[in-house]
C-alpha cells in the first residue's frame, strides 16, 4: 500500500535533485565561466554526490544543455502522437515543436535556456555536445515518421532534409530570441524581455519562410 507514495515521493525528489543541478551548473557557468566551474565544485554546492550527479547527466556539457534538451525530447514525444491530418513534414513537426514549447511552462524554462544558449556560444565543447545530441535527436524522429507514417524509404532523402529544415528554423528563431533578450539587457527603448511565447512566434515565422528561402534564385551580381 506504501510502495506507490514512496515511489512518487523518490521521483520528486530525483525532480527536484536534477532541476537544482541545472540552475546551479548555469548560474555558476555564467558568473565564473564553464571552465572555472568543476563537477566537484558543482556538487558540493547542490550537495549531492558526483555518483547521484552521473545518474542524471553525462557531463557538465550535459547539464549545461539541459533546457535544451528538454525541449527537444518533450518534442519527440509530440511527434510519437501527432496526427498528421495531410500536413507536409515540416508543418507536422512544427506543431509538434510548437506542443513541446507549450508544456516547458516552468518560467524559469526561458531564463535556462538564454543562459545555456550564451554558454554555448562562447563553449566549443558544449558546441560539439550539442550537434551530438542533434544528430540523435534527428535519427530518432526519422525513426517516428518511419514507423507512424512509412517515411523514409531507402535512398528517400526528403524525411532527413525535411526535420533538418525544421532544426535550421528553430536555430534562426532562437538566434533571434536571444538577440531580443540581449537588447531588454542593454536597455534598448521599447524592447521587452522575450518569453516562450515569443520564442514559439519566432519559430512560425521561421518555417513560414522556408519554402520562399527555398526557392531563392541565385544569380551572378
Amino acid at each position: 500500500m506504501t510502495a506507490a507514495p514512496d515511489s512518487s515521493l523518490r521521483e520528486r525528489k530525483k525532480r527536484r535533485t536534477r532541476q537544482a543541478l541545472i540552475d546551479t551548473a548555469l548560474e555558476l557557468f555564467t558568473r565564473r565561466g564553464f571552465g572555472g566551474v568543476t563537477l566537484d565544485e558543482l556538487c558540493e554546492e547542490v550537495e549531492v554526490s558526483k555518483r547521484t550527479f552521473f545518474r542524471t547527466f553525462t557531463s557538465k556539457e550535459d547539464v549545461a544543455m539541459a533546457p535544451d534538451q528538454d525541449l527537444w525530447r518533450a518534442f519527440l514525444e509530440e511527434l510519437e502522437t501527432a496526427e498528421p491530418d495531410g500536413l507536409p513534414v515540416v508543418e507536422l513537426g512544427r506543431d509538434a515543436l510548437l506542443a513541446a514549447l507549450a508544456r516547458m511552462d516552468d518560467e524559469g524554462w526561458a531564463r535556462r535556456l538564454l543562459l545555456s544558449r550564451r554558454l554555448a556560444e562562447r563553449t566549443p565543447s558544449m558546441g560539439a555536445h550539442g550537434l551530438q545530441f542533434c544528430e540523435a535527436t534527428t535519427q530518432e524522429a526519422l525513426a517516428i515518421l518511419h514507423r507512424r507514417f512509412g517515411l523514409g524509404a531507402p535512398g528517400d532523402l526528403r524525411p532527413r532534409l525535411a526535420v533538418d529544415m525544421l532544426v535550421a528554423a528553430f536555430h534562426g528563431a532562437v538566434t533571434g530570441w536571444v538577440a531580443q533578450a540581449d537588447d531588454a539587457a542593454g536597455g534598448v527603448s521599447g524592447i521587452e524581455p522575450p518569453t516562450t511565447d515569443d520564442l514559439a512566434d519566432r519559430l512560425r515565422e521561421a518555417v513560414a519562410a522556408l519554402p520562399g528561402s527555398l526557392a531563392l534564385t541565385v544569380t551572378p551580381r
